[in-house]
């Protein structure tokens, strides 16, 4: 089997992390999840991560400390309540790619495939 790029998801949400990680692997591809930007930021600095997915409702991660902790630029995919409207301009701002939560989930297959799939 070909090395497929690795995914890196910031969410605290154990559910939605599931969720992510298993149409990930259902796909053949590999998303790592973690629960903040400081647990993420040695796998971050690895040079091994294609692409990041970050929940912006994350309580102790912000979109400012994620691309600090980038060490060379990469996509950035954040989602987060369509109702936060304030999150996501300020995500976009910084160079994201932005989406509401229910977006992203009913993409996730297509975003995963993008991103991750095999060049």
């Amino acid at each position: 089997m070909p090395h497929t790029k690795t995914g890196l998801l910031i969410s605290p949400d154990l559910f939605f992390t599931s969720k992510v990680t298993g149409t990930a692997q259902a796909l053949g591809l590999r998303v790592e999840a973690f629960d903040n930007i400081t647990m993420a930021t040695d796998r971050l600095a690895s040079g091994e991560v294609a692409c990041v997915l970050f929940d912006l409702g994350a309580p102790r991660a912000s979109i400012a400390d994620l691309f600090a902790a980038l060490p060379t630029p990469i996509p950035v995919i954040a989602f987060g309540s369509h109702v936060n409207v304030e999150l996501l301009a300020a995500a976009q701002a910084a160079g994201a790619e932005v989406m509401p939560r229910s977006q992203f989930a009913s993409t996730l297959p297509d975003i995963l495939k993008k991103n991750l799939g095999a060049s």
